[in-house]
Protein backbone atom coordinates (compact mmCIF):
# COMPACT_ATOMS: atom_id res chain seq x y z
CA UNK A 1 0.00 0.00 0.00
CA UNK A 2 1.05 3.46 -0.45
CA UNK A 3 -0.68 6.75 0.40
CA UNK A 4 -0.37 9.77 -1.59
CA UNK A 5 -1.84 12.89 0.27
CA UNK A 6 -2.87 16.87 -1.05
CA UNK A 7 -2.83 19.71 1.69
CA UNK A 8 -1.59 22.37 3.25
CA UNK A 9 0.86 20.16 5.91
CA UNK A 10 3.36 19.26 2.91
CA UNK A 11 5.99 20.17 1.00
CA UNK A 12 5.58 23.57 -0.73
CA UNK A 13 7.58 24.44 -3.57
CA UNK A 14 7.01 28.47 -4.31
CA UNK A 15 3.93 28.23 -2.18
CA UNK A 16 2.72 25.44 -4.44
CA UNK A 17 0.92 22.62 -2.27
CA UNK A 18 3.06 19.11 -3.55
CA UNK A 19 1.21 15.49 -2.79
CA UNK A 20 3.37 13.83 -0.27
CA UNK A 21 4.15 10.01 -0.66
CA UNK A 22 3.95 6.98 2.17
CA UNK A 23 5.79 4.57 0.09
CA UNK A 24 5.88 0.75 1.06
CA UNK A 25 8.63 0.57 3.13
CA UNK A 26 7.39 3.88 5.25
CA UNK A 27 3.84 2.38 6.00
CA UNK A 28 5.42 -0.88 6.97
CA UNK A 29 7.10 1.17 10.17
CA UNK A 30 9.65 3.64 9.27
CA UNK A 31 7.07 6.23 9.04
CA UNK A 32 7.45 6.31 12.64
CA UNK A 33 10.89 7.95 11.63
CA UNK A 34 9.85 11.14 9.89
CA UNK A 35 10.91 14.30 12.28
CA UNK A 36 7.01 14.94 12.32
CA UNK A 37 6.18 12.10 14.60
CA UNK A 38 4.79 12.50 17.73
CA UNK A 39 4.70 10.27 20.79
CA UNK A 40 2.60 10.27 23.65
CA UNK A 41 0.84 8.69 26.25
CA UNK A 42 -3.31 7.65 25.45
CA UNK A 43 -5.77 5.39 26.88
CA UNK A 44 -3.16 4.41 29.51
CA UNK A 45 -0.42 3.15 26.37
CA UNK A 46 2.50 4.76 24.14
CA UNK A 47 1.56 5.76 20.81
CA UNK A 48 2.99 7.23 17.69
CA UNK A 49 1.51 8.96 15.48
CA UNK A 50 2.14 11.07 11.92
CA UNK A 51 -0.03 13.26 10.32
CA UNK A 52 0.60 12.70 6.66
CA UNK A 53 -2.31 15.67 5.91
CA UNK A 54 -4.60 18.44 7.16
CA UNK A 55 -6.24 19.89 4.88
CA UNK A 56 -6.54 24.36 4.60
CA UNK A 57 -9.60 24.11 6.81
CA UNK A 58 -8.46 22.35 9.32
CA UNK A 59 -11.69 20.05 9.31
CA UNK A 60 -10.02 16.63 7.09
CA UNK A 61 -7.03 14.94 8.02
CA UNK A 62 -4.84 11.64 7.69
CA UNK A 63 -1.92 9.91 9.09
CA UNK A 64 -0.79 6.62 10.44
CA UNK A 65 -0.99 5.94 14.27
CA UNK A 66 0.44 2.80 16.44
CA UNK A 67 -0.81 1.65 19.97
CA UNK A 68 0.24 -0.56 22.28
CA UNK A 69 -2.23 -2.65 24.37
CA UNK A 70 -5.13 -0.75 25.62
CA UNK A 71 -9.32 0.23 26.16
CA UNK A 72 -10.55 3.35 25.87
CA UNK A 73 -14.61 3.88 26.23
CA UNK A 74 -16.57 6.47 24.71
CA UNK A 75 -20.52 7.66 25.57
CA UNK A 76 -23.29 8.26 24.19
CA UNK A 77 -23.34 12.05 25.33
CA UNK A 78 -19.90 12.43 24.06
CA UNK A 79 -19.71 10.15 21.30
CA UNK A 80 -16.32 9.23 19.27
CA UNK A 81 -16.52 12.64 18.00
CA UNK A 82 -15.07 12.71 14.68
CA UNK A 83 -15.50 10.59 11.18
CA UNK A 84 -13.06 8.16 10.78
CA UNK A 85 -11.95 5.70 8.61
CA UNK A 86 -9.25 3.46 9.59
CA UNK A 87 -7.36 0.77 7.52
CA UNK A 88 -5.53 -2.01 9.81
CA UNK A 89 -2.24 -2.55 8.93
CA UNK A 90 -1.04 -4.84 12.00
CA UNK A 91 -2.15 -5.90 15.16
CA UNK A 92 -6.21 -6.36 15.96
CA UNK A 93 -8.76 -3.83 17.19
CA UNK A 94 -11.99 -5.07 19.14
CA UNK A 95 -15.18 -2.07 19.09
CA UNK A 96 -18.14 -3.08 21.17
CA UNK A 97 -20.63 -0.63 20.85
CA UNK A 98 -22.94 0.19 23.40
CA UNK A 99 -25.80 -2.26 21.94
CA UNK A 100 -23.40 -4.93 22.66
CA UNK A 101 -22.38 -5.33 19.54
CA UNK A 102 -19.10 -6.80 19.25
CA UNK A 103 -16.68 -6.35 15.89
CA UNK A 104 -13.24 -7.79 15.54
CA UNK A 105 -10.61 -6.03 13.11
CA UNK A 106 -7.39 -7.72 11.81
CA UNK A 107 -4.38 -6.70 9.25
CA UNK A 108 -6.20 -5.55 5.94
CA UNK A 109 -9.67 -4.54 7.65
CA UNK A 110 -10.82 -1.88 7.35
CA UNK A 111 -13.69 0.02 9.50
CA UNK A 112 -15.55 3.50 9.39
CA UNK A 113 -16.66 4.98 12.82
CA UNK A 114 -18.98 7.23 12.68
CA UNK A 115 -18.67 10.43 15.09
CA UNK A 116 -21.68 9.63 17.00
CA UNK A 117 -20.28 5.97 18.04
CA UNK A 118 -20.49 5.05 21.32
CA UNK A 119 -18.67 2.04 22.89
CA UNK A 120 -15.51 0.54 24.16
CA UNK A 121 -12.04 -0.38 21.60
CA UNK A 122 -10.07 -2.63 23.12
CA UNK A 123 -6.49 -4.16 21.56
CA UNK A 124 -3.38 -5.60 22.46
CA UNK A 125 -2.12 -2.97 19.77
CA UNK A 126 -1.57 -2.68 16.19
CA UNK A 127 -0.83 0.32 13.52
CA UNK A 128 -3.45 1.78 11.06
CA UNK A 129 -4.11 3.96 8.83
CA UNK A 130 -6.42 6.76 9.58
CA UNK A 131 -8.47 9.46 7.55
CA UNK A 132 -10.90 11.88 9.89
CA UNK A 133 -13.07 14.33 9.51
CA UNK A 134 -14.28 16.66 12.03
CA UNK A 135 -16.86 19.56 11.68
CA UNK A 136 -15.09 21.55 14.46
CA UNK A 137 -11.79 20.70 13.51
CA UNK A 138 -11.34 19.29 17.03
CA UNK A 139 -8.75 16.15 17.48
CA UNK A 140 -7.32 17.09 14.40
CA UNK A 141 -4.37 18.46 15.94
Amino acid sequence: IAVIALASRHEETNAVVLPVKVSKEEMAGKIFDRPEMVEMERYGTATQDVMTLLSSDKKFASGVYKAGKHRAEWTVEDGYGVDEFLYMLDGTMTLTSVDGSVQEFGAGDAVTIPMEWAGVEESDGYTQLWVIYSVDGSGLE
